[in-house]
């Protein structure tokens, strides 16, 4: 019976998914052929046409048939556009998530005549998913909900960027001209550009006809970020093996305190060549070992779900605090389970917060693997650490012994739990309910209300 079950499943997943394909396309073509003008055209041609059949109560089948007329014409002149033009884009290397970001793209005219009234438009990589990722994300949603119904934010992680037209400036020929073009992405991660397009509309301001350009390009996308109050992490000076070098160079620093003879174990590239070389013997340089302040920033990266609204909130808090160590003077180090587990250390030198959130642009759920896995990867890095700043999905049984294990090793923790838009039942904060003050509940749409009240 479950086998007949699953292969109702399949099939009908098969028709709703060919129906969202074709959907996508042609209101996707719709907004590219049609100009403003013609999309109310379009509507105004549909609803004639609902309305036609009843002749005699209503003239709406003259109104469809001029509408038509208007239609045809319009798209006969729009199919042909044979003007040869060159381009390139001026590409920021980073952008960030719900922020506009501005980039220029240079236009040749290549033919013998003047262009003028023309329209750039990017093409983009297609977003969409996969028959195989849409029908997992179908059959988590099965499992979270009572009856049927489409997910209002699962398509989110497949949109578009917002783009704002940009008209061309006339171009005489072989003349380069350049427009400016303002876009906000609207997702984290590599943003893919296929090529543009120079879209002319006909006579009647109706349908746009189009050169295409290939001009493949990316650029990354960092996550939006929230602003901090002035935090005083949770953690105290703790002695780093190593000091300045490990902090600042990784053992390659030159300056150290004293030299001394060579012992078994020490690292070759500690050897001074030239000590050596005067002394007839191997000599070492000695570092001088420091206390600093190192945190441990811990992403929860354990989902179902390949594209969760709570998780892409949860990567927007940790790239809030890997922001927050350029004004400290600390490591920070960033720990998660991808494809395996993870860890990446910045501050003092040691690498630059870019790098981090570059990171972060990229990091994906992790749905395969359990959380004893993240468990494992911390509590085997914790002595190190002076605190650790937990950003969670879930506040379940597995999360709480997590936190517990943490705190039962003398660990200052700050725990922040992502959760639902839905109003519901407060939290118990278990381990951290003699702390309330490193214990919060962040909700979807608050998230920077939430922050704010951290001290």
């Amino acid at each position: 019976m479950s086998r007949i079950s699953d292969f109702g499943f399949r099939i009908l997943d098969r028709v709703l998914y060919r129906i969202y394909r074709i959907f996508s396309g042609t209101r996707h073509w719709c907004k590219r052929r049609f100009t403003g003008a013609g999309l109310t055209l379009l509507g105004a041609l549909i609803v004639a046409a609902i309305m036609a059949p009843d002749t005699e109560n209503n003239v709406s089948y003259q109104v469809f048939a001029l509408l038509f007329c208007m239609l045809v014409v319009a798209s006969a002149f729009g199919w042909r556009f044979g003007a040869s033009f060159s381009a390139r884009r001026l590409l920021p290397r980073f952008a960030t998530a719900g922020w506009p970001m501005t980039y220029a793209v240079v236009v040749k005219n290549l033919s013998a005549k003047n262009q003028a009234g023309l329209v750039l438009m990017e093409d983009w990589e297609d977003p969409r998913p996969s028959f195989a990722e849409w029908r997992a994300a179908q059959a988590v949603e099965r499992k979270q909900i009572r009856s049927f119904r489409f997910s209002s934010g699962r398509g989110a992680n497949f949109q578009l960027p917002a783009v704002k037209a940009a008209a061309l400036p006339a171009a005489t020929p072989q003349e380069e001209v350049e427009v400016k073009i303002e876009m906000t992405p609207l997702r984290r991660g590599i943003l893919r550009f296929k090529g543009v397009r120079l879209a002319r509309p006909d006579p009647l301001g109706l349908f746009n006809a189009f050169v295409r350009l290939p001009l493949p390009q990316s650029t990354l996308v960092l996550p939006r970020r929230y602003p901090l109050p002035p935090i005083a992490f949770p953690g105290t000076l703790k002695y780093q093996h190593g000091g300045v070098a490990l902090a600042s160079h990784v053992g390659q620093s030159e300056e150290f305190i004293a030299l001394r003879d060579y012992r078994h174990g020490d690292p070759l590239r500690h050897i001074h060549w030239r000590s050596w070389a005067k002394a007839g013997k191997p000599v070492v340089k000695e570092f001088e070992d420091e206390f600093f302040v190192r945190h441990a920033l811990v992403l929860d990266t354990f989902t179902e779900l390949h594209y969760s609204e709570i998780f892409e909130e949860a990567v927007s808090v940790a790239a809030s605090f890997a922001c927050a160590i350029q004004n400290q003077e600390s490591l920070l180090d960033l720990l998660f389970v991808g494809p395996q587990s993870f860890c990446f250390t910045a501050g003092r030198g040691l690498a630059h917060t870019d790098q981090m959130l570059e990171i972060l642009a990229s990091v994906r759920p992790c749905t395969r693997q359990s959380f004893s896995s993240l468990d494992s990867l911390v509590l085997n890095h914790v002595t190190a650490v002076s605190g650790c700043i937990c950003v969670l999905l879930n506040w379940d049984e597995q999360r709480r012994r997590f936190i517990e294990k943490l705190r039962s090793l003398g660990t200052p923790v700050l725990v922040l739990v992502i959760v639902g838009r839905e109003p519901s039942a407060a939290l118990d904060a278990g381990p951290m309910r003699d702390e309330p003050d490193r214990f919060r509940v962040l909700h979807l749409g608050k998230i920077k209300e939430g922050l704010a009240t951290l001290r």
